[in-house]
This record gives C-alpha cells, sequence and structure tokens, in this order.
C-alpha cells in the first residue's frame, strides 16, 4: 500500500455502515434480503462487493443510496455518510445527496435510460438539477461528460436517443450520468458488465483517475473477480444476505480462507483454461507465425456451401443511413464465416463492432444491405411464411438485455412456456413438467414459477431467458452475451449447461460476447470484429495462444486482473 493510500485508510470513514438489514414485504411473508451487513469506504478508497446474484449486493448498494425497490425497508443498523446518519432521512433529504453527494451507475442501462429523451438531454438534466451547470455552458459540459466516460464522437453522440446506441454504449451514457457530479461515493453496481474489455480499462481509469483527484470512494458491485482484484483495494464477499468474508483484494482472491470465496474463485473463468469440451476440435493445427496479417481459419471462412456447416455467411454486409450525415455507417463490411454442425462459433471485438448485428441479421430481425445468409443449405431470404415459422422455431436467441426481452406482465411460468404454447408442444401437463425441468436445468428453484420479471435480480432474468431459448429444443442458439449479466457461479452452471446440452443433442452456437475468458472456455472457433470487419478467425486454441493481428492481442491484453495470480 502506497503513502496516500496509508493515509486514506487512517481517515474517519467516508461511509460507514453497520449492522445493516434490509426485509421485503412479499405474497410469501417477509424476507430477509440483508443481515447484520458491515462495512467502510474512506474517502478515495475502492472497495468491491463480489457474490453471487442474490447474494443482497445491489440490495445493499440501493439501501445506502435510499432506493429499495417496493415493499423493501432498512429493518436494522445505520448508515453514516461521513459521519451523518442517513438511515432514515427523508425523500428531500436523500435527492439532494444522491448525484452530488452519492453517484449511482446501475446494472441496467436501457431501463434506466429514458427512452424518448435524447443522451445529451438526460445528462444535462443531471447537471442542471445540481446547479453544477448553466444554461448556456451546459452542451459543454455534457460533452466533456461523455468523452470521460469514453463515448467516441461525443458531440453526435448527444444528439441520438438510447435505442440508437449499443449495448455497451448505453452504459457509458449510465457511466456519464453518474459521473457528471463528481460526487464524493461512486456507487457502481456492475458498471462494466455490458463493455467489452479495452471500454471496460477506459472507463476504470477514469473512476480510477477521480479516486486520485478528488478524493472519490468508490462502493463496486460486480460478478467479476478479475476486475475486483485488480481495481479494489478491499474486497466484501457476500453470501445469502451475509458478509462471509472481507479483506485486502489480492489476500481474498489469491488465498480465500471461506468455503464460499473459495467456490467462487474457483468459477471463475480464464483464459488460460482449457475448452470446456476440448475434443470438439476438428480444425487442424498450422504452424505459429508472426505476422500481422488477417487469419481465416477454413472452417468460419468457407468458400461455398458444406453440408457439414448449419449456418453460412457470405460477403454479408448491412448499412444504415445517418441522419444529418452524408456518409452512411456501415455496421457490418462484407463478412463471410461458417458455423459448423455441433460447434460453438465465437464473435468478439468492442462495442459497435458489428456482433450483435450479424447476429441479427442470422434471426431475421433485421435484413442484410447485400450478401447471403444460407442456413441449412437454403438461403433464409428466400424462405416461405412456413418456413419462417420452422426456421424460427429452430433458430432461438438469447439477447443481452434480460429485462427488456422478458414480457414485465407475464409470471415467470408463463414466459418459459410461451413458446411451448405456440408451437403446441405436447399436452398442458407436458408443457408444464418441461418448465419445471428448464428451471432446474438453469438453477432457479420452483418457487419463481409464480413471480414476475421485476421480483427476480439480473442473473435471475438472465436464467430465465435461457430456459426459454432452450424450451424447443432448438438445433442452433444465438447467444448475444447471455451470461453477461450472471456472477461466476451460475455462469459456470450456464457454460457447463450448453456444453453438456450440446454433447447431448449436437447443439450449434453462435456465441457473442466481450468476455474473452467465456468465450476461452465455449467456444470452438472464434472471429474477432472490428468496425464492421472481420479482422481474424481460427481455432479457439489458436487464437488465445497465437493471436495474429495487432487489435486481437490488444483485446487479450485488456482482461482484467489476466496478470494476477487468483487461486484455482
Amino acid at each position: 500500500m502506497n503513502a496516500a493510500k496509508e493515509n486514506r485508510a487512517q481517515d474517519a470513514p467516508l461511509l460507514s455502515v453497520e449492522g445493516l438489514a434490509v426485509d421485503f414485504a412479499t405474497m410469501d411473508g417477509v424476507v430477509h434480503a440483508v443481515e447484520g451487513v458491515d462495512l467502510e469506504i474512506a474517502p478515495g478508497e475502492t472497495v468491491a462487493i463480489v457474490g453471487e446474484s442474490g447474494s443482497g449486493k445491489s440490495t445493499t448498494a440501493m439501501a445506502i443510496i435510499g432506493l429499495l425497490a417496493g415493499g423493501g425497508r432498512v429493518a436494522a443498523g445505520s448508515i453514516r455518510l461521513d459521519g451523518r446518519d442517513i438511515t432514515r432521512a427523508s425523500e428531500n433529504e436523500l435527492r439532494t445527496i444522491r448525484g452530488r453527494d452519492i453517484g449511482l451507475v446501475p446494472q441496467d442501462p436501457m431501463s434506466n435510460l429514458n427512452p424518448v429523451a435524447k443522451i445529451g438531454t438526460q445528462v444535462a438534466e443531471t447537471l442542471l438539477a445540481h446547479g453544477l451547470a448553466t444554461r448556456q455552458n451546459v452542451k459543454e459540459k455534457v460533452i466533456e461528460a461523455l468523452t470521460a466516460a469514453g463515448l467516441p464522437d461525443p458531440e453526435r453522440r448527444a444528439k441520438q436517443y438510447p435505442h440508437e446506441f449499443s449495448g455497451g454504449m448505453r452504459q457509458r451514457a449510465l457511466i456519464a450520468i453518474g459521473l457528471a457530479c463528481k460526487p464524493r461515493l461512486l456507487i457502481a453496481d456492475e458498471p462494466t458488465s455490458a463493455l467489452d474489455v479495452t471500454v471496460q480499462h477506459t472507463i476504470l481509469d477514469q473512476i480510477g483517475q477521480m479516486t486520485r483527484e478528488l478524493g472519490t470512494a468508490v462502493l463496486l458491485i460486480t460478478h467479476d473477480l478479475g476486475l475486483a482484484a485488480e481495481r479494489a483495494e478491499r474486497v466484501v464477499v457476500m453470501h445469502r444476505g451475509k458478509v462471509v468474508e472481507q479483506g485486502p483484494a489480492r489476500q481474498i482472491l489469491e488465498a480465500p480462507q471461506h468455503p464460499y470465496t473459495q467456490s467462487l474463485v474457483a468459477a471463475a473463468p480464464s483464459v488460460a483454461a482449457a475448452r470446456l469440451r476440448p475434443e470438439a476440435f476438428r480444425v487442424s493445427e498450422r504452424p505459429a507465425e508472426e505476422t500481422d496479417a488477417p487469419a481465416a481459419a477454413d472452417a468460419v471462412a468457407p468458400e461455398g456451401p458444406t453440408a457439414d456447416n448449419i449456418v453460412e455467411f457470405e460477403h454479408l454486409t448491412k448499412v444504415y443511413p445517418v441522419r444529418g450525415q452524408k456518409e452512411d455507417f456501415v455496421a457490418v463490411d462484407d463478412v463471410s464465416l461458417a458455423i459448423p454442425r455441433g460447434e460453438t462459433v465465437a464473435i468478439v471485438g468492442e462495442s459497435g463492432s458489428g456482433k450483435t448485428t450479424t447476429a441479427r441479421m442470422l434471426l431475421k430481425i433485421i435484413e442484410p444491405t447485400s450478401g447471403l445468409i444460407r442456413y441449412g443449405g437454403k438461403d433464409i431470404a428466400s424462405l416461405d411464411r412456413a418456413e419462417t415459422k420452422d426456421f424460427r422455431q429452430r433458430v432461438q436467441p438469447i439477447f443481452q438485455d434480460p429485462y427488456s426481452s422478458l414480457n414485465p406482465m407475464f409470471t415467470i411460468e408463463r414466459l418459459i412456456s410461451e413458446p411451448l404454447d405456440f408451437y403446441k408442444r405436447g399436452s398442458s401437463a407436458d408443457r408444464r413438467k418441461r418448465v419445471r425441468q428448464l428451471l432446474d436445468d438453469v438453477a432457479l428453484p420452483q418457487s419463481m414459477l409464480r413471480r414476475y420479471p421485476s421480483e427476480l435480480s439480473g442473473g435471475q432474468r438472465q436464467r430465465v431467458a435461457i430456459a426459454r431459448a432452450l424450451a424447443l429444443s432448438p438445433d442452433l442458439i444465438v447467444c448475444d452475451e447471455p451470461v453477461s449479466a450472471l456472477d461466476v457461479l451460475v455462469q459456470d452452471q450456464i457454460l457447463k449447461l450448453l456444453g453438456d446440452l450440446q454433447t447431448e443433442y449436437g447443439l450449434s452456437y453462435l456465441f457473442i460476447s466481450h468476455d474473452l475468458a467465456v468465450v476461452r472456455l465455449i467456444s470452438d472457433y472464434v472471429c474477432v470484429m472490428k468496425d464492421g470487419a472481420l479482422v481474424e478467425a481460427a481455432s479457439s486454441e489458436e487464437i488465445f495462444t497465437n493471436p495474429r493481428d495487432p487489435y486481437t492481442r490488444r483485446l487479450l491484453a485488456s482482461i482484467p486482473g489476466n496478470e494476477l495470480n487468483i487461486a484455482s
């Protein structure tokens, strides 16, 4: 610990939480979500809370800022900010504290941004509400905030709406709002879960700079143990609403003492790990060569239709006209690749690289500008109505944002059974049995059946989305960041589940992710995209052990905690 950190540790804590207990009133009675939590954060210190979904991480953070969901209340304990007890502060008092004293970067970017207000307007509202900008200079301040959050071309982005942003860009907009007022304490609830590794560094470096220059403290809620080890001075481990272990970050993660912490660390994915199903490799190994030229494995860049491929993209291009601009935006630029039957092809790259656009064209959500997509040897653009219905049954998606992809008015049982009902799979009793089996498959209790999405954590909602995608036993699943919202234990379960299903049923996956450690575990082949183009494609083994393109090397070097000796 350097001298600055030692001085901070000796200061009175900026935030002090003692014996915090949070209860929620539900139809099934009172739920004790948080019990007896103690933690302190010194000025300028970064403390990370880690734990699986439902462990009480976010509930603890929301109690601190006074934003508990309906039915929630602080049942016991105290919360002090700079010595002032704010445990039961009035709403007016909390409104003054929020933003200026305590900033918040929430987890779900889409539901926390106003869909009918421009991004710049939403940042400006925060600045004006706290008197940190005037009508004359607010535009300049907005650009500064968006730039600090790592958004490219901030002048143009400020004039756009949330739906015009990728998931990662929306998260960066939320970070800009959270940092705009330069708060003394920043609560960051999974602030980089939707971001690629290079942008993670930009955002976390910015938060680190604020810590150094302004003495801003950070309470980081995350399931990424590598990120916690790299960025936090101390780690607090929560399990079932209680703190089970806390201490210096590296000590906790390199030598965990509590059995639960040990299980978390053991489940964390690593780029050094082997493929979960290593026998799946069928691509011939090429001699290692140092070259900056893009590489392309025959398996993912076919010259023509092949019976061994379930899907083939040929010279796929998607161009969008840009309002107020002479030049169009090329989202996907002449991409050719294939997905072999029974295997996993991952597409990686930064936000805006064209990953999700490629997946959406495969799902027939959007149409390509040029090029074609073959499924089972047939151009999907030529499918008639009956063939399209069958295609949608065989190709299922798992979307990135679990909240917006689930109908908030449906119970969990109805959400999972919906595709079974639509395609009239079996009797009503068969469908009910299938729904319960799917809940078991994704590690959710049967008690979830009567709940609604709003009553579930982000990770639990994503597991429901995965169960729904598996319901029809499809041939191909398009996974768009399917585990980005999940803690490492559930992530480990889901990745193993996907691997088991692939082995048992011969499923094929197109796996979109910014988490390269996850990609290492799940993929047979990896395609690297940048600015809409395919810059490198090869077997997973080759990409991770012998990356040829400088951009691929930069992605691998940016993985948080990659250099740490985390226990396994």
